[in-house]
């Protein structure tokens, strides 16, 4: 993944001091494991290294980030999964695992971005207007016919086919309701 916010294909170097302190050599500024969580939600690149030592410690940083997730916010990752997961360190299939993960990963969120894309192409500019100004109608309506001589409510009248098939039903209803309270 390359950094977005550099403009350069190098990911930012964050060292990690003795003290437990992180310091992002990009900014000259000490930051946080939640600083870093944004980083990752905002697809920054970026390398946790030793102070001391140099070495490359990024995946320990990004596992206590989820530890620190998992315990302060809402659990992401089941028992189950968390017991199957531990169960495989020191099994055969170890060194199949990382990139199955990677992989079921990625083709979920290219899942999630297409159904985004479909739920929005799916729905026009002013389609949440439309289902409220719907659920609004059929509730005044629904309301209205359980009032004794109750006439149906008016619908708002900005609105496509659709929610003129919807009046239509509902005046239907409203009918059909009055006949049996005779």
């Amino acid at each position: 993944m390359a950094a977005k916010d550099t403009g350069e294909d190098t990911p930012i170097i964050i060292k990690k001091y003795a003290n437990r302190r992180l310091y992002n050599t990009q900014s000259s500024s000490y930051i946080t494991l939640d600083d870093l969580a944004r980083m990752v939600r905002t697809g920054v690149d970026f390398e946790v290294l030793d102070a001391k030592t140099g070495a490359d410690i990024t995946h320990a940083i990004l596992t206590q980030i989820i530890m620190e997730e998992e315990t302060n916010g809402e659990q992401m990752l089941p028992v189950s999964f968390l017991r199957q997961l531990i169960g495989m360190y020191g099994n055969s299939m170890q060194a199949m695992m990382p990139p199955y993960l990677e992989a079921a990963m990625n083709n979920f969120q290219s899942n999630q971005d297409k159904l985004q894309e479909a739920f929005q192409s799916s729905m026009g500019p002013d389609a949440l207007a439309k289902m409220a100004e719907t659920n609004m109608a059929m509730f005044k309506a629904a309301a209205s016919a359980f009032i004794p001589g109750g006439k149906p409510a008016p619908a708002p009248t900005s609105a496509g086919d659709d929610i003129d098939t919807l009046r239509e039903q509902m005046a239907e209803m409203q009918r059909k309701l009055d006949r049996l309270a005779k």
